[in-house]
Order: structure tokens, then C-alpha cells, then sequence
């Protein structure tokens, strides 16, 4: 989901939907659900046309975009779990005397704190419009130079730092010297060195599905087919956060 919202602009962000013109109708970017223009839908026993229904879906099934977008992590929304409840009291409409009565602050440090929040947005707003002009130049130049372009950070990753700093050139090369195969895919050599073990675990988590859960057996059967230690990158899959598990071990999924 957070995959899809980061493609979208402000507006669809904050509505929770998007018009996709190739296939004439609305989509929920919360669970995928389209509501195609030209037809009719029921709620409650009354039909709405396909712009009011989705509103009412995304209302009524997935709440306030709000919750929504705070769920994500500090390192997407910039924004403290402090900060977050400060939001939600804002949101909720409470003064800046009652906030200040909940969190044991004086209303002056709330005031301050909107002032924070609101010169922040001007900033946000400022480095959007100058990065979209940016990418647009590049876009219709057509001087994009893809192999110097960064790869993605996966959505589960800890700790963000210089080890993620890796050209798509530079995964080319990793892959092509790590491994033998790519289809199938035979690991040749699993390098300690951190761009390495990076771009390794992406290209082994690849091979599975998004959204399906996995029995330890069958992740260990895609593992055992891929590198011969497969205990090994089983265990630097869920320590790099390419994947998770439940406690006792007995379902995996992608992150």
C-alpha cells in the first residue's frame, strides 16, 4: 500500500483514491477496490455514481486518511509519535489550553508547536514543487541517466544509512559477481560487505510472492534452491527486514 501512495500526487494522497484514466474508474488506494465511471453503486439502499461512492468506501471501510498516513514509519512521515497525538488532539479540534491540560505543557508551547507544524508544511510544499520541477526537466530533456539512479530502500529496512546508497549500476555489478544463475536463481558467494549482502538479500527476497504468508518449510524450500546455507539467509532476510515472522517461527511474509 505505502508502495502505491508514494506514486500519487498530494490530492490523492490525502483522499484516499485515485482516478485511473486507462481503465475508467476510481481506485481505493487502501485496498485496490474500483469503482468504474458510467455505473451505479448501492449503499445503504441508496446508488451513488462512481466519484461519491468512493468517497463513501474510503470513508466508511478505511476511516480517516489521517490514521492512515501517521501509521507509517518516522523514517516516511518525518513525524514523532509526540507530535503524531498532537496532530490527533488538532485534528479533533481541541484548543490549545485544552492540549496543553492533556500533555501538562503551558498553551504557549502548543502555539509554538502549530507555528512548528505549519512552517514545516511550507517547507514540505516548497521542496515538492522544486523536486517535481526538477524531475520534469530531466523527464522531457530525456537526460535521465538510469544507471546512476538510486535504488529503492526497502519498506522493512532499520538502519538507514550509507550501506543503502546504491546505483542501479551498481546493483547490476553486485548481481552479475554474486551470483551464477539468475533463472533459476544460484547464489554463487554471500559477501559480508554490507552494499553486497544488501543488493543480495533484495534480488533472493524477489523470488517471493507480496501478501502471501509462508510456512518456514516452504521458505526454506525457496532458500535451499537458491544457496546451499539457507538457515543463513533465512536468518539476514528478517534481521534486514526484508521479511518477517510470527513468534514461533511458523509464517513468514514480505515486509
Amino acid at each position: 500500500m505505502l508502495d502505491k501512495i508514494l506514486q500519487m500526487s498530494l490530492d490523492e494522497v490525502k483522499n484516499g483514491y485515485a482516478f485511473n484514466p486507462d481503465s475508467n474508474a476510481y481506485t481505493c488506494l487502501i485496498c485496490g477496490k474500483e469503482y468504474e465511471v458510467g455505473e451505479m453503486f448501492s449503499h445503504d439502499g441508496r446508488f451513488f455514481e462512481a466519484s461519491k461512492a468512493i468517497r463513501i468506501h474510503v470513508d466508511k471501510e478505511h476511516g480517516n486518511m489521517f490514521e492512515i498516513l501517521t501509521s507509517f514509519d518516522k523514517k516516511y512521515t518525518g513525524i514523532t509519535e509526540n507530535q503524531k497525538e498532537l496532530l490527533r488532539m488538532m485534528l479533533n479540534g481541541l484548543s490549545d489550553n485544552e492540549i496543553a491540560k492533556k500533555t501538562g505543557t503551558a498553551p504557549a508551547t502548543i502555539r509554538h508547536q502549530r507555528f512548528v507544524f505549519r512552517e514545516k508544511a511550507k517547507q514540505a510544499k516548497l521542496y515538492l514543487a522544486i523536486f517535481e520541477i526538477v524531475e520534469k526537466s530531466i523527464a522531457e530533456k530525456k537526460t535521465k541517466n538510469i544507471e546512476n539512479d538510486l535504488i529503492d530502500i526497502h519498506r522493512g529496512a532499520k538502519m538507514i544509512d550509507d550501506r543503502y546508497f546504491i546505483t542501479k549500476a551498481e546493483e547490476d555489478k553486485i548481481i552479475d559477481s554474486s551470483f551464477e544463475s539468475l533463472q533459476p536463481l544460484k547464489l554463487k558467494t554471500f559477501s559480508p560487505k554490507e552494499k553486497k549482502k544488501i543488493v543480495v538479500l533484495r534480488k533472493i527476497a524477489s523470488q517471493f510472492e507480496r501478501g502471501r504468508i509462508y510456512s518456514e518449510k516452504e521458505v526454506n524450500t525457496i532458500l535451499k534452491d537458491i544457496y546451499d546455507d539457507y538457515v543463513t539467509i533465512r536468518r539476514y532476510l528478517i534481521e534486514y527486514g526484508f521479511m518477517d515472522r510470527t513468534k514461533n517461527c511458523k509464517e513468514y511474509w514480505l515486509k
